[in-house]
């Protein structure tokens, strides 16, 4: 008898022993769901600044083209184009004459189709004075007559870079120029004289010849509706049945008016 309640109590504390062994080895095995937490939580901390940032960063961008794009559309979503400046050129009035210069006055009409394509309607008026030596047949020793040139110019350009705040365009102009070169020589028309045998005159006779011009504007934008427009250009006549080749300017201020 004693030694059946010696039994029953080893046995008893055996189990209790493997019980509490086994629960512990649970225990240690399983990861604490608050110690994975925490070592999960920078990562995804990290994730989410990450892509918070680039939402913020592309509404941004976003943002700025929207600005770009409605800067653009108010400035150049015009219909008409007016504008008046003035003009240089350097251009030969005689077959044997030296270039002189010309100053002269500019203005024009554009109609516009879209934001980039337009056709323009422009006018001018060339003065200077020629230098044209002594001329043996010149009774008032003439040396710098005053001569002028009148062109009406049609064609169309195209604005093929465009900013906020300033374009460049290309331009292509063709029309009739009339040439005023004898006005100042006092009935001597364009200083003819002999010389051994052949005709010789110093400048080009008065007449309607043609008149075509090459240019790139580069306007700058005051005002969505004012800017200051430059035209470097290359500008062909024809007077005395050749070809004069000319490089100038033209330069003024532009003024917009009219929503397509």
């Amino acid at each position: 008898m004693p030694s059946f309640r010696r039994l029953a109590f080893l046995l008893a504390f055996t189990c209790a022993a493997m019980t509490a062994a086994f629960a512990q080895s649970s225990s240690s095995s399983t990861p604490d769901p608050s110690q994975t937490g925490d070592q999960a939580s920078p990562a995804q901390q990290s994730n989410g600044e990450s892509q918070g940032q680039l939402t913020v960063q592309a509404r941004i961008r976003q943002r700025r083209l929207q600005r770009r794009a409605t800067a653009i559309h108010d400035a150049y979503d015009h219909r008409w184009e007016i504008y008046e400046g003035m003009g240089y050129l350097r251009f030969t009035p005689g077959p044997s004459l030296q270039r002189l210069t010309w100053y002269s006055w500019d203005t024009g009409l554009t109609r516009y189709s879209s934001e980039r394509l337009g056709y323009t309607l422009d006018a001018r008026g060339y003065f200077g004075h020629a230098f044209v030596g002594l001329n043996p047949s010149s009774q008032d020793n003439l040396t710098r007559p005053e001569i002028s040139m009148y062109d009406v110019l049609v064609g169309p350009v195209y604005r093929f870079y465009l900013q906020p705040k300033y374009s460049i365009s290309g331009r292509l102009l063709a029309g009739p120029a009339f040439g005023n070169f004898e006005g100042d020589t006092n009935g001597e028309k364009n200083l003819c004289y002999s010389e051994q045998g052949n005709t010789v005159c110093s400048l080009y006779p008065d007449g309607l010849s043609y008149g075509a011009s090459a240019s790139i504007i580069g306007e700058y934008n005051l005002t969505p509706s004012v800017a200051f427009k430059l035209a470097p250009e290359y500008f062909f006549t024809g007077f005395g049945s050749t070809v004069q080749e000319s490089r100038g300017f033209t330069a003024g201020i532009v003024y917009r008016f009219g929503k397509q």
